[in-house]
């Protein structure tokens, strides 16, 4: 797109084809307070994807799949965060049930962070320690401007204590619908053939009164496509429940959204219009429309290419398992 074209927040992108536009929202807007987490396993089946260590290192060059998709995930998901860092921690680390914190990164940290796994490759694949790690991440973070929570949660085996985990994701859905506990969303991610796909459906596909669903999920069939379904599931787990509207200049209703508003709004504009409102949840954005240009697609997609913008990846380029929720 021209230069001299500005994106307005809430959005990220925003293009027009015709007279059809397509805004990607830069995340939702009437959540100003993300806070965002990223907990990769740490459990022994995962130490062939970070590649040997110590004197075995030394011996050959070492492939770490992991550090590639770690650092991708990172600035993609800093975007997304209300102070643009995001708390990174090993899981099932030592016995299987402790937790390694890397720390609070921030995008531009992630370009060069290295993360050649923990320090001890976890015996089993415990996630509860997880979630209480994020329900109390959250309560901190509550005190300081943070009004909902994302968990990006990535393993490539089967959960050793699921039952634990529904159990206490309903009693962290009754205190978000009381109001005790901010609204958070987990993203799950499998990967490999030694996840249990039966098992992450049964936990993501779990409804809670007043909240509906906590968890989405889906599997990558390898590491090197991890990054890049996790931004998927990102982009459609940002939601708003309000629903929204969209206005022309003229204060005519262009699209109305009922019940969710995605992350990437699609409408039809009359030839003239120049710019467009949405309204969501009393709030009102105004933002105009990019003139088209031809091959705009390709001028945008080699605009984003040095590095990711927080914008709705593109679909996955293989067929993956699982469902959205």
């Amino acid at each position: 797109m021209a230069g001299h074209e500005v994106i307005m927040k809430p959005f990220s992108d925003v293009h027009r084809l015709g007279n059809k536009v397509v805004a990607t929202l830069l995340h939702d807007p009437t959540v100003e307070g993300l806070d965002v987490a990223l907990y990769m396993d740490g459990s022994a089946s995962m130490e062939d994807e970070y590649g040997p260590r110590g004197i075995l290192a030394k011996l050959a060059p070492v492939k770490n799949l992991v550090e590639p998709q770690m650092r991708w995930m990172l600035e993609y998901l800093a975007n997304k965060d209300r102070d643009g860092k995001v708390r990174v921690a090993y899981w099932a680390t030592g016995d299987g049930s402790q937790l390694e914190e890397v720390g609070e990164l921030t995008g531009p940290q992630g370009k060069d962070f290295r993360f050649p796994g923990p320090r001890a490759y976890g015996k089993a694949t415990v996630m509860l320690p997880v979630l209480r790690d994020f329900v109390a991440h959250m309560k901190q973070q509550v005190q300081v401007g943070a009004r909902r929570g994302l968990a990006v949660i990535i393993t490539d085996s089967q959960i050793s204590d699921a039952p634990n985990v529904m159990a206490y994701a309903t009693q962290v859905a009754k205190e978000i619908a009381s109001g005790r506990l901010p609204r958070m969303n987990f993203v799950f991610v499998g990967v490999g053939e030694q996840v249990d796909e039966e098992q992450m459906e049964e936990i993501s596909h779990e409804t809670y009164p007043g909240v509906g669903h906590l968890w989405c999920h889906r599997i990558a069939d390898r590491m090197e496509e991890m990054a890049e379904l996790v931004a998927v599931l990102v982009d459609e787990t940002m939601t708003v429940a309000a629903g929204g509207t969209v206005y022309d200049e003229q204060g005519n209703t262009l699209k109305t959204y009922e019940g969710r508003l995605p992350a990437v709004l699609e409408f039809d504009v009359p030839a003239t219009c120049k710019a467009f409102t949405l309204e969501v949840a009393g709030q009102r954005f105004t933002q105009p429309i990019p003139e088209e240009h031809e091959e705009d697609e390709d001028h945008h997609e080699e605009e984003r290419a040095p590095e990711p913008e927080p914008v709705s990846a593109p679909a996955p380029r293989r067929k993956h398992r699982g469902h959205g929720h």
